[in-house]
């Protein structure tokens, strides 16, 4: 088979990973649910992945590395939290005036986001204006990506946070957290969705002023699934979205005041963690190797793709391995299947959990290649004329 839904979830993975994982298990126990040797050295292996995250990710301390089980929960955790805090300081249940973010007497709070992003921010987001707890401005975009201008434009005065994806999972288009940041009252948080970009290119959250970064472990962090994170900046402070025993504080009947417990309810899955260390060791030594190696293989399928009669390409060459497209006379989904029966090539046909992305693309459905560096140019030209077979098929003379 070539694997080409990546973006999905990673295929091949380093060696260390699978490694992990067999370690992970033979030394099964559970992280400050004991004070015996094997709850401490879990508790020891999980540390380090919070001390290795925190500085690949530039964040400002490893107490504020909270894990998840995936990217989706992470971003659940945020906006949920973040509008529950907001509504508690308003209503002064909150005594940590940090939480005022909307600022006292205003009404209730709003959250910016685009037309760029994934379900995972789109329904939290939904649910809290459904429910009458949030208001919602969507920006739609500009030249096929978010652009900065438009989300500071759509900030109000009771603005908590712009929520935004660095990478979109259906074109690869990025955004620039800086840009964003530099545009924003100081008072408005920034929340960022690292589904696609983590892994693929450098995110720095003190250089450019993310508040929260959502982290899928099992993308392009070369973890297995099971593993995610959230990392917040001092003055992100998300309420609990989960609530039950943490290791620690057990007679409260409150979540503990300081993190990571607040946000880390019940057993964690180890396994994982271990695996997201190890892929954050390997990717500190590989990125940068690695990000040049995708743009060039998405340069020669953009442009492929581009040369084949009947086909449209959405994307634009970039390092975290997307490239997206139509077939003028075969729906997304048919076209994928094709390529699955007939070649053996894994790729994702559909809207891709991104509805408003391909409305604003003037799209019913794309075919999406995700790649990985493990992926090699051999596959990409094998990829391309299968395409080139399956589009002549499609498309009559």
């Amino acid at each position: 088979m070539i694997y080409f839904d990546n973006a999905a979830t990673g295929g091949a993975k380093p060696p260390a990973v699978a490694g992990a994982v067999a370690a992970a298990l033979e030394g099964c126990a559970n992280p400050g649910r004991g004070g015996h040797a094997a709850a401490a050295a879990a508790a020891e292996n999980v540390l380090r992945c919070r001390k290795l995250l925190c500085r690949f990710f530039g964040g400002e301390s490893w107490e504020r590395v909270v894990f998840t089980k995936n990217c989706t929960e992470a971003l659940n955790a945020a906006i949920f939290g973040l509008a529950h805090a907001a509504v508690q300081a308003e209503s002064g249940l909150a005594a940590d005036a940090g939480l005022r973010t909307a600022g006292s007497g205003r009404a209730k709070p709003h959250f910016v986001t685009t037309e760029a992003e994934h379900n995972a921010v789109l329904r939290p987001l939904y649910a809290l204006e459904r429910a009458g707890i949030a208001d919602v401005s969507v920006v739609p975009l500009q030249g096929g990506a978010p652009s900065p201008e438009g989300i500071a434009a759509a900030v109000r005065e009771n603005t908590v946070a712009a929520v935004f994806t660095l990478a979109s999972n259906v074109t690869g288009a990025a955004v620039d957290p800086a840009a964003v940041r530099a545009l924003l009252p100081a008072r408005v948080l920034t929340v960022c969705d690292g589904a696609q970009a983590c892994g693929h290119i450098p995110v720095d959250m003190r250089g450019t002023g993310i508040d929260a970064l959502a982290v899928a472990g099992h993308k392009g962090m070369h973890g297995i699934q099971g593993a995610g994170a959230l990392l917040l900046s001092e003055r992100c402070s998300p309420a609990p979205l989960l609530y039950g025993g943490t290791g620690s504080a057990s007679a409260d009947a409150d979540m503990p005041d300081f993190y990571p417990d607040r946000l880390e309810a019940g057993t964690l899955s180890c396994p994982a963690i271990a695996t997201l260390a190890e892929g954050a060791l390997y990717l500190a030594e590989h990125m940068h190797e690695d990000a040049k190696k995708l743009e060039a293989l998405t340069a020669r399928l953009c442009e492929g793709l581009a040369a084949i009669r009947g086909i449209r390409v959405y994307s634009r060459p970039n390092p975290c391995g997307i490239v997206a497209f139509a077939c003028e006379t075969l729906q997304s989904e048919l076209f994928a299947q094709a390529l699955s029966d007939g070649y053996g090539i894994a790729v994702r046909g559909g809207l891709h959990c991104a509805p408003r992305m391909h409305a604003a693309l003037g799209s019913d459905g794309l075919v999406r290649a995700s790649l990985s560096a493990f992926n090699t140019a051999a596959e990409a030209e094998a990829f391309l004329s299968a395409v080139r077979d399956v589009a002549r098929g499609a498309v009559q003379p």
